[in-house]
């Protein structure tokens, strides 16, 4: 069964479960938060990897996606009209990760505070 870390954030109580049921013995689940929009569902950081719900996944297929944290490239924010500088990093409900040999993938928050969470944990 999963562990939860001290500071443990998770959003909604059903998509903490659905992350606890494909969690290794020995992963420690550090967040999962909801997301708004039309692909994902929800995403969530163990000790081990991120793991969000796709419904977009090959276009058609709804999916779990595990993405170990050594395939992780690039994360990045939206900067909506230099807001990113004059009020500090991750003022964006959006996040962008590329991931080696895929496309990049977008995450929208629901607020900035959520967003910046998730970079601090990365």
């Amino acid at each position: 069964m999963a562990k939860y870390a001290p500071d443990m954030v998770a959003d909604k109580k059903d998509q903490l479960e659905q992350i606890e049921g494909i969690c290794l013995p020995d992963e420690l689940i550090h967040a999962v938060f909801d997301l708004k929009g039309q692909g994902t569902g929800f995403i969530g950081l163990t000790n081990k990897r991120i793991i969000f719900y796709d419904k977009e996944f090959a276009k058609k297929a709804k999916a779990i996606v595990s993405i170990p944290y050594n395939r992780v490239a690039t994360v990045g924010s939206e900067d909506k009209g230099g807001l990113i500088f004059r009020k500090g990093f991750m003022v964006s409900d959006k996040l962008y990760m590329g991931v080696s040999g895929q496309a990049v993938k977008e995450f929208e928050f629901r607020g900035g505070d959520k967003a910046h969470q998730l970079m601090i944990l990365l």
